[in-house]
């Protein structure tokens, strides 16, 4: 069971991407689960939504659902727990996670999930400008929002290329996700970064392996961190376009340049049906 959770809803990690730490509850002390025999036995009689309400909190009480809604799949209903997506069968039975393939179509519709892109974009969108670390080119056609370590060697080649990137027309702008977790040096350091009169010379000093000058302010990286994991992040770099489709781990540049324009071409092309949180 311990296994089917953490398959279901922490997925799998990205192989250009270092893993995040496992993490401890905020308050340090495990959440307590809740019964989920009344909310099942209410469901029962309930709507569809209910029943894969009911399902989440039997396989895991402690997962918090953001969003149920109707799945391009007939039968199912969409599903956003812990930042994962998921689909859940009308009558609660049945749960999927991974590639679900329109043959039709050629898509996988879960990698396309309209709801999931929506849920993710606003929240990022609650991060102010001004608290995160941007490398941008002065005419950007397309803008990205990374979630960064400073010690990840993925994160560290990425930046590497920051140049062309830019060369590439694309705007990084990195948000904290010190991935050995809250309290940690690695924590302590990216407040550092985020505290210091240059962010942008910081960051690339310390991606660089330079020692981190010690500063202390009012500072996002907690907050930034918050949101990754609320939008599913489980690794850095964890890239997302503006839309909040996730395109990879570590890219080199000129395959991120393709996705975007692949992204922007099926943009401009007439809407899959899908419906938004």
């Amino acid at each position: 069971m311990t296994r089917l959770i953490t398959a279901a809803l922490l997925g799998a990690l990205s192989l250009t991407a270092c893993a995040q730490a496992p993490q401890a509850p905020a308050d340090g002390k495990p959440a307590a689960a809740k019964p989920a025999a009344a909310s099942a036995a209410a469901a029962a009689s309930g709507s569809a939504d209910d029943r894969a309400r009911a399902a989440i909190a039997k396989l895991n009480p402690r997962a918090k659902v953001e969003y149920v809604g109707a799945a391009p799949l007939p039968g199912f209903r969409e599903v956003i727990a812990g930042g994962q997506l998921l689909y859940v069968s009308d009558d609660g039975r049945y749960l999927m996670q991974g590639a679900v393939l329109d043959l039709d179509r050629q898509e996988d519709l879960m990698q396309n999930s309209v709801a999931l892109a929506s849920y993710r974009s606003k929240l990022i969108a609650t991060i102010p400008k001004s608290e995160r670390i941007v490398f941008a080119p002065p005419d950007a056609k397309y803008t990205v929002t990374v979630f960064t370590d400073i010690e990840c060697g993925y994160c560290r080649k990425l930046h590497g290329e920051i140049g062309e990137l830019n060369r590439q027309g694309i705007a990084v702008e990195y948000l904290a996700f010190p991935r050995m977790g809250l309290g940690s040096q690695d924590h302590k350091d990216m407040i550092s970064v985020w505290c210091s009169p240059d962010r942008k010379r910081a960051l690339t000093d310390a991606k660089a392996g330079k020692p981190v000058a010690s500063r202390d302010c009012k500072n996002p990286v907690t907050m930034e961190f918050d949101v990754g994991q609320r939008i599913g992040v489980s690794g850095t770099p964890a890239i997302y376009s503006a839309e909040g489709v996730q395109l990879g781990g570590y890219l080199p540049p000129a395959a991120l340049r393709a996705k975007l324009d692949e992204l922007a071409a099926k943009k401009a092309t007439p809407a899959a049906d899908g419906a938004a949180p």
